[in-house]
């Protein structure tokens, strides 16, 4: 599995990059409901930053290891909403989140080219 991250570590780190902006972009849209077209703009700018880096990810790392790192999308937009839109983080979703990053490095770590 550790041989797997590293030869796939750029791709990883790009991978991340992408995602957070992509849930910057999402938090920014929500949040442009009720503040305006700036935020629905500059988040249509993140959103769009975060898939031109993910199509680069896709250069220094295996499809089968990068695209399960998509999936921690869903980890940062809980994350957001807690911190930035003081949303509940319920037991669910912390296990939900256990299980995410458990089948993240399970996928991730298993390729053996």
């Amino acid at each position: 599995m550790i041989e797997s991250l590293k030869k796939n570590k750029i791709g990883i780190l790009l991978i991340c990059i992408s995602s957070i902006c992509a849930c910057v972009g999402q938090l920014l849209w929500k949040i442009s409901a009720n503040e305006g077209i700036i935020f629905l703009l500059a988040g249509f700018c993140f959103y769009g930053l975060g898939a031109l880096i993910m199509i680069i990810a896709y250069k220094f790392g295996s499809l089968s290891v990068l695209q399960p790192f998509l999936s921690l999308n869903y980890v940062l937009s809980i994350i957001l909403a807690a911190t930035v839109l003081k949303e509940p983080v319920t037991i669910a979703k912390v296990i939900g989140i256990l299980i995410i990053i458990t089948g993240v490095m399970l996928i991730g770590g298993g390729d053996n080219k």
